[in-house]
């Protein structure tokens, strides 16, 4: 019998009457999928059965752009600075022994499973999963019924996964073996064995749009004319130091090479991209066929964004400015107004209390919020990234300078984006009025950025050092030490400048509104 239990009226005449069954929830997660640079255009199922039957949320932000911080973050509704996973490594917690004994025991799924859901994940984890030294193939989390989950980094051919423990080896064959495909007969057998006696938890984590961007050979010749867009930041150098240390480094301009590979890189995210958008569709329609299309919450997101020639930085993820953090988050739903646009900012860690609520339950000990019922269009969060350098990370990641050519071929004119300097808190604010991010370096000059979105929504100007930054360092300060409702700010303050900068006068006169 589903949960909640019967509610028997005893009263003469009255038969007894079912309680409202609580609702199923499936999360499509894609990887490296941007949305500043029209990541979202070849999805046109999911924008038709998620967003024109849902809300899109215009405001969706990532609080740290990379794969394993961010997955953490998303699981346990937590901050970098309270999730413990700080990299991609195992040394920085990406599935060591310190996530397999805290961070999977307090996520969205452990407190789902405990209240009756059956619960199914299937595709990419987390980047180390399955390796020995990260608990290995047979390590599966608590909190899931059935476990599909890819053994390491996106692919799409040539892996391994772990099915409840043992594993599964697949090559190289489209029909058998593309991984996006794949994953979809997963939740396709897991519906089908669904007895509907508890509501469930679907978790789809697909390879796309990651390296090494692998069509499937139905849409290998699609958009063949497509360019990266040439947007104002494209392949412009940081010719007047403007930002950050690594920046100002070499590569300063993209060789005509490396901006004809992006391109190319550009046209195969959006044909991995097809096939999710067959994964979306296909789900939708069999939830639908089993009568509970209208019992079902779905949220479609990425883990974070990504870079395609903007700044002179080749294709990576791992900086605070908009095509990295923003993101694509759509939810449809019983209770989720339909064919909306919305600006309430959402953050991957608000997914964990929403899924809660939707269930019927309290978010215990998550520093996001709950997306249901929500209006409020100002907020203040963070964006947080700790630099790995050492384990897995060219020697040269040390110093200023390039070399690591790990995530990526040395024609596309990489730069060393994992160095221990690249490290950084951020403070994001929106309001009405108000669109802004300030962000302090932790490197040997302690340096800044601050940019005010609606004026210069490229990120070309770093204003940090023409504007009195006091407030928005205090308000890092206060969230970079915060946990659970203590992470929940609404621009309780905020300034407005009235005066310009000046040598002698570094602090200009601000009036508090």
């Amino acid at each position: 019998m589903r949960l909640p239990f019967l509610l028997l009226l005893f009263a003469v005449g009255v038969p007894f009457i079912q309680a409202d069954i609580r609702p199923n929830i499936v999360l499509f997660l894609t990887d490296d999928q941007d949305i500043f640079l029209d990541g979202m255009t070849p999805l046109t199922k999911t924008k038709k059965l998620l967003g024109e039957e849902g809300t899109t949320f215009e405001n969706g932000f990532v609080t740290t752009p990379v794969c394993c911080p961010s997955r953490a973050s998303l699981l346990t509704g937590k901050y970098l600075h309270n999730s413990g996973t700080f990299n991609n490594s195992v040394s920085g917690n990406c599935g060591g022994q310190s996530w397999i004994e805290n961070g999977e025991s307090n996520t969205f799924a452990t407190a789902l499973h405990a209240a009756g859901y059956r619960t199914m994940y299937a595709g990419k984890y987390m980047n180390q999963y399955g390796h020995r030294d990260a608990g290995g193939v047979e390590q599966v989390p608590v909190g899931w019924d059935v476990w599909n989950a890819l053994v390491g980094n996106s692919i799409y051919y040539n892996y391994t996964l772990s099915m409840n423990g043992e594993p599964e080896k697949h090559g190289d064959n489209y029909e058998e073996d593309y991984l996006t495909d794949v994953i979809w007969r997963k939740a396709d057998s897991f519906l089908g064995s669904w007895d509907k006696e508890a509501p469930f938890l679907m978790v789809l984590g697909t390879p796309a749009s990651h390296a090494p961007f692998t069509p499937a050979p139905q849409y290998s010749q699609n958009y063949s004319d497509l360019v990266s867009p040439r947007i104002p930041s494209y392949n412009l150098p940081d010719t007047n130091s403007e930002k950050h240390w690594f920046m100002r480094f070499p590569p300063q301009e993209l060789s005509e090479m490396a901006r004809s590979e992006i391109d190319e890189v550009y046209r195969n995210r959006w044909r991995t991209l097809l096939s999710v958008d067959d994964l979306v569709g296909n789900t939708v329609h069999r939830v639908e066929q089993l009568g509970e299309l209208e019992n079902t919450y779905f949220v479609y997101m990425s883990d974070h964004g990504y870079h395609m020639g903007e700044f002179a930085l080749s294709i990576d993820k791992r900086q605070p400015y908009e095509f990295d953090i923003r993101i694509p988050i759509i939810m449809r739903g019983p209770k989720i107004a339909k064919n909306v646009t919305s600006k309430v900012p959402a953050l991957q860690i608000d997914i964990g209390p929403t899924f809660l609520e939707i269930a019927g339950l309290e978010a215990q000990d998550m520093d996001g919020m709950s997306l249901l019922n929500r209006n409020e269009e100002e907020r203040e969060f963070l964006v947080e990234y700790s630099g790995e350098g050492g384990q897995g990370v060219h020697p040269d990641c040390s110093q200023w300078n390039t070399g690591d050519f790990s995530f990526c071929k040395p024609e596309f004119d990489c730069k060393c984006t994992d160095a221990k300097n690249n490290t950084y808190s951020c403070i994001r604010r929106l309001g009405e009025g108000l669109n802004t991010i300030y962000c302090m370096f932790e490197d040997d000059e302690n340096f800044q950025e601050f940019y005010d979105i609606d004026q210069d929504p490229y990120q070309l100007s770093n204003d940090a050092y023409k504007r009195d930054v006091r407030e928005d360092l205090e308000l890092l300060v206060e969230l970079s030490a915060c946990h659970g409702s203590s992470c929940h700010k609404f621009n309780s303050r905020r300034t407005k400048l009235a005066g310009e900068y000046d040598a002698e006068h570094p602090l200009p006169v601000i009036e508090v509104v």
